[in-house]
This record gives C-alpha cells, structure tokens and sequence, in this order.
C-alpha cells in the first residue's frame, strides 16, 4: 500500500528539511509514502484530497493558521491523521480538540520522525484504515478493505459492493486484484473478486457472503479458493 502524507509549513526550508526525512524513513522501511508539501493552510484547503492519510501541519503559519486549517479538514474528512508541528508545547490542548495524532516540537530529528512514523503506520494498519481509491464521473473514493465485501462487473464498469454503499467505478478488475492483499481477496470468477472476510459459507462452485450475497466459483478458480479460505479460516481458528 502506497501512504500518502502530506506537509504544510510556511517555511520552505523546514518543508524541503521533513520532505527529505520521510524520504529517508520510506527507503529505510521499506514503506511506500508518497509526500506532497504546501506552503500555508489555504493552499493545503484549496487542493485538498481524500486520499491523504496524514497531514504533518505547522500550528503558527501567517496565513492561515494551523488550527483553523485543522478545523476545516475535519468538516471534509474525519479520518486523516493530523499531527501538529509546534515550537511551543502549550497549543496542545487547543489542538487536541480537532483529534490531533500528537505534536512535535520543532527542530524535528530523524529519530524523532522514525518514532512517530513507526508508531502511526502500525496504528493504521491495526485500526483496519487500509484502502483502495475508486473513481467515476462524481469524483474519487476511499473504500475501505475491512468493508470492502465483494466486487462484480457491472456493464462495461465495475461495481464494488462495501458494507453501507455500493459503487460504481470505471477502474478495471485486474488493476483493483493487484492493489488488494491475497490473504483477506481472491478472484473467485472472471466477474467477481470476493473478500474472505465475508464468506458465510461454501458450496461446490459458489459462496455465500454474511451480507446474504450468493457469488459463483468458478471450476478453475475453485481450487485456489479454497486453498485461500483454508489459510484464512485456519487463522481465525
């Protein structure tokens, strides 16, 4: 998975400074991260994307301050990851009230960064906050692998079916198949690719989904299906 993080800082130095840090820990560990840099929050609010996972943002920006530039993401996106970059530990409490990851005190050393960084993606990963971005004429979206249930060729399109919604993409299956894990996904037929999460039971060339969905197996694909339900239930064991 690629993590996108963003940093807004009015300083471009201190922006070039983290941007070479971050690109360091993602060669280091082995984490794919893409980084985008803004100059000030108006900048940050104006080109702002959902799929950014986490914002290192400056408190004191001349602009648009860090914590009115907080306030404004949160009533776009609740989940981003917000980690606040401050000289002085007392915007703290202020800050904690946009649910701030945590803070930083400026200058920021590699093993600082490293800490915080270890810690955020592991978090990300055990809170189940991994996602595929999904596109069609309204825009992009984040669908979420723990409520991601199945997806099916819809026409010439893709529908992918989450737990409270169902979209329609116009992203190929192919391309979706290589971005999701092996061990919780598996393409099952040449028009459906199903999450083992969800499977309720199984029959000989077909799977029920605990949302009541009834999804074909196809014969050539039955074998890898069930050699990926036995490692996956096995583990639940």
């Amino acid at each position: 998975m690629l993590y996108h993080i963003a940093i807004c800082d009015d300083e471009e130095p201190f922006r070039l400074g983290l941007k070479k840090l971050i690109t360091d820990y993602a060669g280091e560990s082995g984490v794919g991260i893409k980084v985008s840099a803004y100059s000030d929050g108006s900048e940050l609010l104006e080109n702002y994307r959902t799929d950014i996972d986490l914002i290192f943002l400056d408190i004191k920006m001349e602009h648009v301050n860090g914590l009115k530039t907080a306030k404004a993401i949160r009533g776009k996106d609740s989940k981003v990851s917000i980690i606040f970059l401050t000289s002085a530990a007392g915007y703290a409490l202020e800050g904690y009230k946009y649910q701030a990851t945590n803070f930083i005190i400026k200058p920021i050393r590699y093993v600082r960064l490293k800490e915080e960084l270890d810690r955020w993606v592991q978090g990300y990963r055990q809170e189940g906050q991994a996602f595929i971005l999904v596109t069609n004429d309204t825009g992009k979206y984040k669908v979420f692998l723990n409520s991601l249930q199945y997806i099916e060729t819809f026409g010439r399109n893709l529908m992918v079916h989450t737990e409270d919604k169902n979209i329609v993409t116009n992203r190929k299956m192919k391309e979706l198949e290589t971005e999701l894990p092996p061990s919780v996904f598996v393409r099952c037929h040449t028009s459906y690719l199903i999450s083992l999460l969800y499977v309720k039971r199984v029959g000989k060339l077909e799977v029920e989904l605990t949302c009541g969905a009834v999804i074909p197996v196809s014969q050539p694909k039955r074998k890898l299906v069930m050699e990926r339900l036995a490692e996956y239930w096995g583990d639940k064991l």
